[in-house]
């Protein structure tokens, strides 16, 4: 096996169509993060993204997209937002684990989401959770008929609000691929708003997550595409949600809702909508993601599972990072498997963001407050004096 590691800009168009035909030939493996177009994107926003390139003799065997960050540690591409992760290889390929982080120049590749059938990284795994799927093979019909037969008081309740809805806002429209950038904004702006309102760390606060999506919005083929749906009542905007999707594979990634309408649930309302526009467009199965969510569960058909884990080669610099980090991830995972510490942690973070946000919002108000008195100050007060702003 010989490997070579590139920038993701630098493979060429063969090398990105036999890319593309693993993914189709391996099941687990058709998804829009493990496609090369998601690994292109972040990698133009992304100085740390490589990709290595496995050869078995003259031929490729396999790609393996990752990003290198200091001290020899080794993440997914795109780490920290991806729901898939893995090596996209021909069928039945093979490669050592040692080598493989070697030619990368990283002596760890920590994985928080890997797809099933990597048989060499398995012995590096230490858990595996359920990454719930919705299965639209036999089209929307079938699948909300087996909705209603498993869960029929949620199909009852999304009704009726949605009657709800109509009559106290406005008529529910439907936007199913939306390329504004403005709509984009939206569900960004929300989006924000509730990973500050829930105390989780807040994704577009970076820059480069932003640039990314909206680079992802303008990209589409016949293989891959980001897509935007909005959800209106009457002219309102209510929700949204942004998808990537590589072939008849749909993958859950943002979604967001107002929540001055909180009362109506439009964000499984327009879940709902985004299933049944999918459906008709031919996606075969929706990702939803690993993650413990009501929601998840009530609209599943069934569960996949993804890995957790560590890959490590011989040296001092791989067992300091495993010392550090694998404690953390034990711990974390104790508090996903314990409900009554799920939800006690879960209310801990949502009490830290209100918290934070009653904070800033008392510093806004003291800093508008005192921008007029500043204002009403004469010019010369406010002049530097010995390397000082003067206060009035």
């Amino acid at each position: 096996m010989r490997i070579s590691v590139v920038q993701p800009s630098e493979l060429g168009p063969a090398e990105i169509a036999t890319w593309r035909s693993f993914q189709y030939h391996t099941a687990p493996l058709a998804n829009a993060f493990l496609s090369p177009d998601f690994a292109v994107a972040v990698g133009r926003r992304r100085p740390c993204a490589r990709v290595a390139v496995l050869h078995d003799g003259p031929d490729i065997a396999g790609f393996f997209p990752f990003e290198r960050r200091g001290m020899g540690w080794g993440m997914p591409i795109g780490a920290g937002l991806t729901d898939f992760q893995g090596l996209v290889h021909a069928p039945g390929a093979e490669w050592d684990t040692r080598e493989l982080l070697k030619a990368c120049g990283i002596s760890v590749w920590q994985f928080d989401h890997l797809v099933p059938g990597q048989q060499p990284f398995e012995p590096c795994q230490t858990s595996l959770a359920d990454s719930p799927v919705i299965d639209l093979a036999q089209g929307y019909d079938a699948y909300f008929q087996a909705l209603k037969q498993s869960s029929n008081k949620f199909c009852t309740d999304i009704r009726r609000k949605t009657r709800k809805m109509e009559r106290e806002v406005g008529e529910l429209r439907f936007v199913p691929d939306s390329q504004d950038v403005t709509d984009l904004r939206t569900l960004m702006a929300w989006k924000s708003a509730q990973y500050q309102r829930t105390g989780r760390v807040d994704r577009f606060s970076q820059p480069w997550v932003v640039d990314l999506v909206e680079d992802l919005l303008t990209t589409r083929n016949e293989h891959f595409a980001g897509e935007l749906s909005m959800l209106y009542a009457g002219d309102v905007p209510v929700a949204s949600h942004f998808a990537v999707r590589f072939g008849a594979r749909l993958t859950f990634w943002f979604t967001a809702y107002s929540t001055q309408f909180n009362v109506y649930s439009p964000g499984l309302l327009h879940t709902l909508r985004t299933i049944e526009s999918a459906a008709a467009r031919g996606v075969g199965l929706i990702d939803l993601g690993k993650g413990r969510k009501r929601w998840k569960e009530s609209l599943k058909s069934y569960d996949t599972q993804v890995a957790e884990g560590i890959v490590t080669r011989p040296c001092p610099l791989a067992a300091m990072h495993w010392a550090r980090r694998t404690p953390t991830a034990w711990a974390i995972r104790q508090v996903r498997a314990n409900e009554t510490l799920f939800n006690a942690f879960d209310r801990a973070l949502k009490k830290g963001g209100a918290v934070r946000g009653s904070l800033l919002g008392r510093l806004s108000r003291r800093e508008a407050s005192v921008q007029p008195a500043l204002a009403r100050e004469p010019a010369a007060d406010c002049q530097p004096s010995d390397g000082m702003m003067s206060r009035p």
